[in-house]
């Protein structure tokens, strides 16, 4: 740490295996920089919106606490949350194992590629269960859908500038601006 600009992208990108969660983030941050996002078939609208639409009514796990879970618990059939550290309410991570495979739709925090569980947690879904991939850390690559991955939202920077200063400031993400908030189906045919 410290002389980080003095690195290649691929010396960066390789910290993405590493098991220390810092270096780790800033791995995937260095993958998620170098993508080349085809923005066609991508739709300007927050994975809330994509999992109000298509959890309504239907049984729909969350592993990782986002915002907006009070207004999808008020739609979703059945909502289980599934946390490292969860609050009231929410269940352990270890819960997993029982839950996902219940799910018909599965929505996994792009963290889950910083901590390594993405793999083990794929594996517990359903072959006919919608999957998310989201937040702010979720590469947009295609790739995912090779893994039985649905739908990828996730952060796209396109003024450099404001997020910067934004940053700088102590913004947490949804404070962040100059990101526009994107989602890409499987399908490419979605809400």
């Amino acid at each position: 740490m410290g002389c980080l600009h003095q690195k290649s992208a691929q010396e960066l990108a390789e910290y993405s295996l590493s098991d220390n969660l810092l270096e780790a983030s800033i791995g995937l941050a260095a993958i998620n920089s170098l993508l080349q996002i085809d923005s066609q078939g991508m739709v300007e609208v927050n994975a809330s919106e994509v999992l109000a639409e298509y959890g309504r009514d239907r049984k729909v796990a969350i592993v990782g606490h986002f915002p907006f879970i009070p207004s999808l618990r008020q739609v979703a059939g059945e909502l289980w949350v599934i946390e490292q550290h969860p609050i009231e309410g929410e269940f352990l991570a270890e819960d997993a194992v029982g839950i996902i495979p219940k799910a018909d739709i599965v929505a996994l925090t792009g963290t889950t590629l910083i901590n390594h569980t993405l793999d083990g947690l794929l594996a517990l879904c359903r072959r006919d269960a919608l999957v998310m991939i989201l937040g702010p850390t979720t590469p947009l690559s295609p790739v995912l859908f090779h893994y039985g991955v649905t739908f990828i939202s996730g952060a796209r920077v396109i003024n450099e500038e404001a997020v910067m200063h934004t940053v700088g400031q102590g913004a947490i993400f949804p404070q962040v601006e100059g990101v526009r908030l994107l989602t890409l189906s499987k399908s490419r045919e979605f809400v």
